[in-house]
């Protein structure tokens, strides 16, 4: 049993090997028998690898301590469900189920595919592939998860482990690893399908249509993944935030940018023959960010409470992302025949523009983000000197950077293709604009001084009304026409284009977010050394330390604070935040207690005691939960966008004098 997990390892890496050579084999000696056995050696590496997985598993579930990587991140003590998320609470296993989601979206890539674009998807395969092998070199060769614990020449046990990370025995470390990796994982099938039709040259926009949902699913992991980090550091770190533009956090960000950006740009190549170098450049960019973020993540190339310790995986991903960006830069320019426009801008006003300064924006956020991830180790590099850039340098550059997105995200859908009219302009931004500069009036009125957050909620209102008018115009004409209540309409209206539509209520949710983000604009904290009986204050809330608590179990010690809350003399709730000292692996962690409401959050976090004295830090966060309301309408409009509309179009490519198409919607 002990060699199992290894074996299947090792048998997955050599099927690995052979689907790259058969399939590229087969494609240049047009065999199709030799292409059809490199696609069935992906299934097979799908089962290894599952093989494999399940042997990691029931080890870590049954606590069989033989494994030195059972060992380190399980004990007896913890319940089931974390000992399986300890599968990925360790280097070894996270890359392991790397490893496992690569070869469930290739087989399932291969699978659906297996009679569509019969010319690209030998390369696919060998794609795909090839970036399996590279993480099976590292689980079989670099960092095993299935390495023994040995004594005097033979296997030996430990009486128990260690235990999971006590940070990551939290209810959603459970969820938002794996949905992390989803995201990271699945990029690589829309950059396989991309460069398999640069290898091809194909003009067409196949691979475009063929990984359309594939790169929306991901992107909405990726989103969903950051989210739910940010709600682990809000409720679980105990230090009052869900973001501090940490190394791992703008590592998870990066490619959700690019992502973000070539699902907008795609839509030019689809509707216009557009952005075609944009969209390889791109879908490459979002590709090898996810690699480069799983570098950081476990090379200890950047310190982090998210990181790994120093591992010796830097140079394989170094040399991987070298040899990768390297081809791809080559591919691309040698492909630009292919990748030329069929069309060309024709006025800055336009939602082709609109389209572009958004990408050019968002661009200049990612690298704004990557340099100042990376300037520590550039620092270093350059001067010895390690130089960490903090929170207040990325918010001071990132601030106006979102909010010219934010309102970019306004006006584009209000522009028309090709030109925007006077008329139009002034019928689309006259009552937004008017709305959205009472509001900001209103707002200074009621003591509001802060330039940002002025023009954010000015911003959000302008959004938000764009997006209703859109769908209240839709839905006034169709309930007009099919005499059916409005209700009825706006459902009729999203199923007859949900792309559309499903991306309206995207661009909702990220008003939701910039409402909860401005909200940190007027945060306000206390930290209180209180006796019980002893009272104290935050902002409006009135607060009594009622009687200190602990208790004890298998797995933990803990002690706490019973704290009874008034707000303006009417009595609220008691809060218990405590703080748990973990027996295995000797460590304490704070459980904070929130009273959360849309209009604010109190949050207490109980630090120590220290004599006699309880030592409280208390926090109230204004709006955070729109925050978290944003990220559930991105999750709807996003499947929404997935789901088939009820009237397809397709661009249908016509072509007129000298070089110009014109692009006709068509019904299917």
């Amino acid at each position: 049993m002990e060699n199992l997990g290894s074996l299947a390892v090792l048998l997955a890496f050599c099927l690995a090997v052979y689907a790259i050579i058969g399939s590229v084999v087969g494609r240049l000696k047009r065999n199709p028998f030799l292409i059809l056995s490199a696609e069935r050696a992906v299934y097979c590496v799908w089962f290894l690898i599952t093989v494999a997985s399940g042997v990691l598993v029931y080890a870590l579930v049954t606590g069989d301590f033989r494994y030195s990587y059972v060992a380190q991140y399980s004990n007896r003590a913890m319940s089931t469900a974390y000992k399986f998320s300890a599968w990925w609470g360790g280097q070894e296993g996270s890359l392991l189920l790397w490893s496992w989601l690569l070869a469930t979206y290739s087989a399932v890539a291969i699978f659906t595919n297996r009679r569509k674009l019969r010319d690209v998807m030998p390369y696919v395969t060998a794609i795909l592939m090839a970036t399996q092998t590279f993480f099976l070199i590292l689980n079989a060769f670099v960092v095993s998860p299935f390495r023994m614990l040995a004594a005097d020449g033979a296997i030996t046990a430990v009486p128990d482990g260690n235990g999971l990370n006590p940070l990551l025995q939290y209810p959603m470390m459970r969820i938002h690893p794996p949905m992390l990796y989803l995201g990271y994982v699945g990029m690589v099938v829309p950059f396989a399908f991309a460069m398999g039709s640069l290898i091809t040259r194909q003009k067409g926009d196949a691979w475009i249509f063929t990984t359309r949902r594939w790169s929306l699913v991901t992107w909405l992991f990726q989103g969903v993944g950051v989210l739910m980090g940010a709600s682990w550091a809000y409720a679980a770190l105990g230090w009052g935030g869900y973001w501090a533009w940490d190394p791992v956090e703008n590592a998870s960000l990066l490619p959700w940018l690019s992502a973000t950006a070539y699902l907008h740009s795609v839509m030019m190549q689809e509707k216009k023959g557009m952005m075609k170098v944009w969209n390889a450049v791109l879908v490459a960019s979002s590709f090898f960010l996810c690699i480069f973020g799983t570098m950081m993540t476990r090379s200890g190339m950047v310190s982090s409470v998210h990181a790994f310790a120093q591992s010796p995986i830097g140079k394989y991903f170094t040399s991987f992302l070298a040899l990768g960006v390297a081809a791809t830069i080559y591919l691309i320019l040698d492909r630009l025949d292919y990748l030329k426009s069929e069309a060309q801008l024709e006025s800055v006003v336009s939602r082709e523009s609109s389209f572009l300064f958004n990408n050019l924006v968002i661009l200049a956020s990612c690298f704004a983000v990557l340099w100042g991830t990376l300037f520590p180790v550039i620092s270093e590099a350059v001067s010895g000197e390690k130089i960490s850039l903090d929170a207040v340098w990325f918010n001071r550059l990132m601030i106006p950077i979102g909010l010219f997105l934010l309102f970019l995200t306004g006006v584009g859908p209000l522009f028309a293709w090709r030109r925007t009219s006077t008329e139009s302009l002034r019928r689309n931004f006259l009552w937004p604009g008017i709305a959205s500069c009472i509001l900001v009036v209103a707002l200074i009125a009621g003591g509001m001084r802060q330039f940002y957050p002025l023009i954010s909620f000015g911003f959000c209102l302008f959004v938000a009304l764009t997006v209703f008018a859109e769908f209240y115009k839709g839905a006034r004409a169709i309930a007009a026409k099919n005499q059916i209540n409005f209700a009825h309409a706006v459902v009729e209206l999203t199923h007859r284009n949900t792309r559309r539509y499903g991306g309206y209520l995207v661009h909702m949710a990220i008003v939701l977010m910039f409402i909860g983000w401005t909200g940190a604009a007027f945060n306000k904290d206390v930290t209180a050394e209180v006796k019980v009986g002893q009272p104290f204050k935050v902002g409006n809330y009135e607060m009594k330390v009622k009687e200190i608590k602990d208790g004890d179990n298998e797995n933990f010690t803990w002690q706490g604070a019973a704290i009874d809350v008034w707000k303006n003399g009417q009595f609220l709730a008691t809060l218990e935040p405590t703080r748990e000292f973990y027996k295995a692996s000797r460590q304490p962690v704070g459980r904070v207690a929130i009273r959360r409401r849309m209009n604010e959050d109190l949050y207490l976090n109980f630090a120590q005691m220290q004599d006699d004295k309880a030592i409280i830090q208390a926090y109230v966060f204004p709006l955070v939960c729109w925050i978290w309301a944003g990220g559930i309408v991105l999750i709807f409009g996003t499947l929404i966008a997935l789901v088939p509309s009820k009237v397809k179009l397709q661009y249908a490519r016509t072509e007129v004098v000298g070089v110009t198409k014109k692009y006709v919607p068509v019904e299917q």
